[in-house]
């Protein structure tokens, strides 16, 4: 696969490719194959007389080159320039005996990019190119763009253009024609229906702001077909106008530092007039006299206006009044706020929060909550929060009490599955649920929200450690008997030996199947009895099948518990709560034994679990 990279320092274009060993599902990247001094994209790869040929874009050169690989996929020469003409996104094409060159040519007086065609044909690649008769090609429709968006392709012996749908820089989605007419001398195209389910997780998806460019071809096999798409998660030069913005606040802040000081009487307003005055000594040829003297008197009357301002604005307010205090940390909050938004700007990120490979793979977990009808307002954030993470695939909704929310009344962009359940349990939580497609689970609930990297960073370690419970919350649980500790208290013994699972990853098939064995029976009447503990069970229930640790502890940059927000705490008496929880760690240790043995903080070399 060849694509584009720019080089970090030049900015400039370069041709690297990446080379896959198991059919596509993972790339490993062979470096920069061709470098020019001048920028290069658009590498459009094919063969020709069982050679292999790139025909990269080459426009800032002004012509359009083919090279021929030596070593392939590492080595490249040229083989010749095909054209004197700066052509970007162009193709070559074997259709009806003929080969096609296609390309947007800039050459031409007003040459718009995304509305016009020119196109050239030749009984080979390597031969004199014939321009076509209706040279330039003009796109009449008005959300229609003629710019190639890829390699054309043949399907069912009809040619297929792929185009770039119209937008800013490269376009914001992919288009295909149909050419019904392609001679020397008259060419025809119409737009044919091409579905791509939009992406609807804004920047945490991979084309979340455009997509631009699609390769498909037909596999030897003559059966399946392949596809290749690239997109972006932000628009084209989205860092340049954070780093704009961000400044222009800056600029803003200094002027409002300015202006208050003079106002305060804290900044002298005025610009001494010996500024202005000419210097004596010996000065360059640059300037004659009488040139000096003109701008000096034109900088005296500049600093003189300047300084009749500042003297209408100077002093006019006193601090030391009250009006005048009120009015300077009205300022300075002003100031504090600008100062976060523009810092913000500039070292903030572009907001996309990204799902972490592990071997240069990809994977999706189920979100699973349980909630009842007196949290639906909880719920409906929740949903529509984390639908948007990258890497959930759908979320189950375990629903306990009360009437159910309606169909759609969720707002979500991943399906969302409600289960209602015959008897408010906790232990329903737990319950297999064949319907689960992914092997992770996040259990999590629903008045608690937290950043999607979070989740995402949680989800990495669980796949690292996919027999373990990766919890958010680190309690810890020791003395004699056995007592409940909060995580402020596990950090001060500097360990934990259980997390909590109301927001914890997990092998539900693992996980359930433990939950609801024989074994656990017990364990999920005492649950019942108490109406809590059904995390401790699970903690100890895994403690109880390994000899090493069964938990990890991921800290969450920041999380909000909206509980508080709306007085439907299940466990609003902490005291109260931890007193319970004491009780089921007696009774589950009679029966289940010991939990593992104490688990440090910042042991797993990842620094999320400081």
């Amino acid at each position: 696969m060849f694509f584009e990279t720019k080089n970090p320092i030049t900015s400039q274009g370069d041709i690297a490719a990446a080379v896959s060993e198991d059919a596509g599902v993972t790339w490993q990247q062979v470096g920069v194959v061709l470098d020019e001094e001048w920028h290069l994209s658009y590498p459009y790869v094919f063969t020709y007389k069982n050679k292999v040929y790139m025909m990269p874009e080459s426009s800032k050169n002004g012509d359009i080159r083919l090279y021929r690989a030596l070593d392939f996929p590492l080595k490249w020469e040229l083989e010749k320039v095909l054209l004197e003409k700066p052509l970007v996104d162009s193709v070559i094409i074997n259709f009806q005996g003929s080969y096609w060159l296609l390309g947007t040519d800039l050459s031409s007086y007003g040459a718009k990019q995304n509305r016009e065609i020119s196109i050239w044909y030749s009984n080979s690649p390597l031969s004199p190119w014939i321009p076509h008769k209706q040279n330039l090609i003009h796109n009449t429709g008005k959300m229609l763009s003629t710019r190639n968006g890829g390699r054309p392709f043949i399907y069912n012996g009809n040619l297929y253009r792929v185009g770039k749908g119209q937008g800013g820089g490269s376009g914001h989605g992919i288009q295909v024609f149909k050419i019904e007419i392609l001679k020397s001398n008259e060419y025809k195209e119409v737009e044919v229906p091409f579905v791509i389910n939009k992406q609807l997780k804004g920047r945490n998806a991979w084309n979340g702001a455009r997509s631009h460019h699609l390769d498909v071809q037909q596999l030897p096999s003559g059966k399946l077909w392949i596809g290749v798409m690239d997109g972006d998660r932000v628009p084209s030069g989205d860092s340049v106008h954070r780093l704009t913005i961000g400044y222009m606040i800056y600029g803003v802040v200094l002027v409002l530092v300015l202006v208050t000081g003079g106002l305060i009487g804290t900044i002298n307003c005025s610009l001494p007039l010996r500024w202005s005055l000419p210097h004596t000594e010996k000065r360059s040829g640059l300037f004659n006299v009488e040139q000096r003297f003109f701008l000096y008197h034109k900088l005296s009357s500049l600093i003189s206006n300047l300084n009749k301002l500042g003297s209408l604005i100077c002093g006019r307010i006193n601090y030391r009044t009250w009006k005048g205090r009120v009015y300077v940390v009205v300022v300075m909050l002003i100031l504090v706020v600008l100062t976060c938004v523009g810092t913000h700007y500039i070292y903030g990120g572009n907001g996309a929060e990204e799902p972490y490979p592990i071997k240069g793979k990809y994977s999706q977990f189920t979100l699973l909550t349980m909630t009842y009808d007196a949290r639906l307002w909880n719920l409906k954030m929740f949903v529509e929060h984390y639908s948007k993470c990258a890497s959930v695939r759908d979320i189950v909704v375990v629903w306990n009490k009360g009437q159910p929310p309606a169909q759609g009344e969720l707002k979500s962009v991943v399906p969302v599955r409600t289960r209602v359940e015959d008897r408010n349990s906790l232990n329903n939580r737990f319950n297999i649920d064949s319907e689960i497609k992914t092997k992770a689970v996040m259990e999590l609930d629903d008045d608690i929200m937290m950043t999607c990297d979070d989740l995402e960073r949680g989800f990495k370690v669980w796949r690292e450690h996919p027999d373990r419970i990766i919890g958010y919350y680190p309690r810890l649980s020791e003395g004699s008997p056995l007592e409940y500790r909060n995580e402020r208290y596990a950090r001060q013994q500097g360990g934990y030996n259980m997390v909590l699972t109301g927001a914890a990853f997990m092998d539900h098939g693992l996980a359930f199947k433990k939950y609801w064995s024989k074994e656990a029976e017990v364990g999920r009447q005492i649950v019942d009895s108490f109406f809590n503990c059904e995390d401790i069970l699970l903690n100890f229930l895994f403690a109880n099948a390994s000899l090493t640790s069964t938990v990890e502890y991921v800290k969450p940059a920041w999380a909000i518990d909206m509980s508080k927000f709306s007085g439907v705490a299940i466990s609003r008496n902490t005291q109260a709560h931890y007193h319970v929880r004491s009780k089921c760690l007696a009774k589950f240790s009679e029966i289940y034994g010991n939990l593992t043995a104490k688990r440090f903080f910042n042991s797993r070399g990842d620094g999320w679990d400081v």
